[in-house]
C-alpha cells in the first residue's frame, strides 16, 4: 500500500498527532527497508473488564497491524501497582501484583476479539522497570524535571488546591515514559487524555539518543448517555465481553448524532464511505434507524461472530420493533398469598435493587405487567397460587413471576 494511503487510514480518528511529517517520514523509510514500525500502546490492568472505549485505541493497533507494522500491547503490570494519576483529583489505591496480574490475564482474552494474536507482542513492562536499580532510577528521574511535571493539569490543580501529591505519582509517567525507550518505540498510541503521559516519552527518548517517538491520541469515547465519557462506573457502557443481545440492544439506544462518531471510531469503515452514508440520511434516502441497525450488527459481529450479530439482530426487531416477548423468558417463584405491592415483587425477584428504585421505574413508564404499563408506584397485583405475570422492566428485561404456595 501505498504510504500516502496508509497516512489516511492511520490518521483517521486521530486527535494529537505529533508530527504528521515524521510519521510520513518513517513510514518512508520502513517501506524501503522493508520492515514495520514498532507500534506501542500501555494498557494498567487496573479493572478485569474493557469496554468499547478501550477499543478506539486498539482499534487503532489493527490499522498498523493490518499494514504490517509490529504492534506491541503493554501490560502494565510494574506501573499498574503506581497507578495513573490522569484525571485524578486523589491518589489511587495502590494494586496488589496479583490483582494486576489477575487482570492482565482478562485483558490478554479481551484484546484478541480485534487483534490478530499470531501478530501481536504481549509484553509487560516489569520486565525492565522491574530491574532498574536505585541507581538506575535516579539517573532517569534526572532527566526529567519537576517544573515539566507540573505542566501536567491534574498536578496543578491538586497542588493549587491543597490536594496531596503522593511522589510515587511523579513517577509514573516517568515509568512510562522508559517504556518507550526500553521498546524502542517508533510510535505511542492513547487516549487524549495521555498526551502529556505520551510527550513525556517522547522527550526522554530524544535526551537518551533515540529518535523520539511519534505520537498519536484517539478521543475519548461517550457513552451511551452521550454525556460523559465511556464508564463502567458512570453505567454508560458496552463491555467487550457483554453478550451479544445485550451488546446489541445498547448499541441501539444510542441517539442518531451519537452514532456517527461510534460509526467512525468503533468500525473499519472508510471515511469517504462514512461522508456518503451520512449525505444518503441527510437527504431522506436512508433512515437513521436502519442505519443505526447496521452499526449494531457491525460492531456485535466484531466481538461474537456474523451469527450471533444476525441473531442478536433478530432477538431485538421482535422484541423491541414488534414488541413482541422473547422466546426464553427467565421465570421467578415467589410466595403465592395475598395481593402484593408490585413493587415489593420487582426487589423481591431482583428486578429493582430497592423500593425506592422500583417505585422511581413504574413512575417513569419503565414497568409493564402483561404488555401493559403500570406507572403507579403504589399499584398492587393478586399473587394467586399456581399464576404467573409477565413483568417488563425496561427495554429488554423480561420475567415470569409464578406464585407457588411452597414457596
Amino acid at each position: 500500500m501505498k504510504v500516502s494511503e496508509q497516512m489516511d487510514l492511520l490518521l483517521k480518528g486521530c486527535v494529537d498527532v505529533v508530527r504528521p511529517e515524521d510519521l510520513e517520514k518513517r513510514l518512508e523509510q520502513a517501506q524501503k527497508e522493508g520492515r514495520g514500525l514498532v507500534v506501542k500502546v500501555g494498557f494498567d490492568p487496573s479493572a478485569p473488564d474493557l469496554h468499547l472505549g478501550h477499543t478506539v485505541v486498539i482499534r487503532k493497533m489493527r490499522h498498523f497491524q493490518m499494514l504490517g507494522h509490529t504492534v506491541v500491547f503493554l501490560i502494565g503490570d510494574f506501573t499498574g501497582m503506581i497507578g495513573d494519576p490522569t484525571g485524578k483529583k486523589a491518589t489511587r489505591p495502590q494494586l496488589t501484583r496479583e490483582q494486576v496480574l489477575a487482570n492482565a490475564e482478562t485483558y490478554k482474552r479481551q484484546i484478541f476479539k480485534l487483534l490478530d494474536p499470531e501478530k501481536t507482542v504481549v509484553d509487560f513492562n516489569s520486565r525492565w522497570l522491574g530491574a532498574l536499580t536505585s541507581e538506575d532510577w535516579i539517573r532517569l528521574t534526572a532527566k526529567v524535571t519537576v517544573a515539566q511535571m507540573l505542566e501536567r493539569d491534574d498536578f496543578a490543580k491538586r497542588l493549587a488546591a491543597g490536594q496531596p501529591i503522593a511522589l510515587h505519582e511523579l513517577l509514573y509517567p516517568v515509568a512510562q515514559a522508559y517504556d518507550s525507550v526500553a521498546l524502542k518505540a517508533d510510535v505511542e498510541l492513547g487516549g487524549t487524555d495521555q498526551l502529556f503521559n505520551l510527550l513525556v516519552g517522547r522527550d526522554l527518548m530524544e535526551k537518551m539518543g533515540l529518535p523520539p517517538q511519534i505520537v498519536m491520541t484517539l478521543p475519548l469515547l461517550p457513552g451511551l448517555d452521550g454525556v460523559e465519557k465511556m464508564s463502567k462506573s458512570l453505567g454508560n457502557y458496552v463491555a467487550v465481553e457483554d453478550p451479544p443481545e445485550e451488546m446489541f440492544g445498547k448499541l441501539m439506544s444510542i441517539s442518531d448524532e451519537l452514532m456517527w462518531l461510534y460509526w467512525e471510531l468503533l468500525t473499519d469503515t472508510p471515511a469517504s464511505e462514512l461522508a456518503a452514508l451520512k449525505k444518503r440520511v441527510e437527504q431522506g434516502q436512508e433512515h437513521p434507524m436502519e442505519v443505526k441497525f447496521r452499526l449494531a450488527h457491525t460492531i456485535t459481529r466484531d466481538f461474537h461472530g456474523e451469527d450471533a450479530a444476525r441473531e442478536a439482530e433478530a432477538h431485538f426487531r421482535k422484541v423491541h420493533q414488534r414488541r413482541e416477548v422473547p422466546e426464553e423468558v427467565q421465570e421467578i417463584t415467589l410466595p403465592a398469598g395475598e395481593p402484593q405491592l408490585l413493587a415489593k415483587l420487582l426487589v423481591a425477584s431482583g428486578l429493582a435493587p430497592s423500593n425506592a428504585e422500583a417505585r422511581r421505574l413504574m413512575s417513569q413508564g419503565g414497568v409493564k405487567v402483561e404488555g401493559t404499563v403500570v406507572s403507579d408506584p403504589f399499584t398492587t397485583v393478586p399473587c394467586t397460587a399456581g399464576s404467573a405475570l409477565l413483568v417488563q422492566v425496561g427495554k429488554r428485561r423480561f420475567a415470569r413471576l409464578r406464585f407457588d404456595p411452597r414457596s
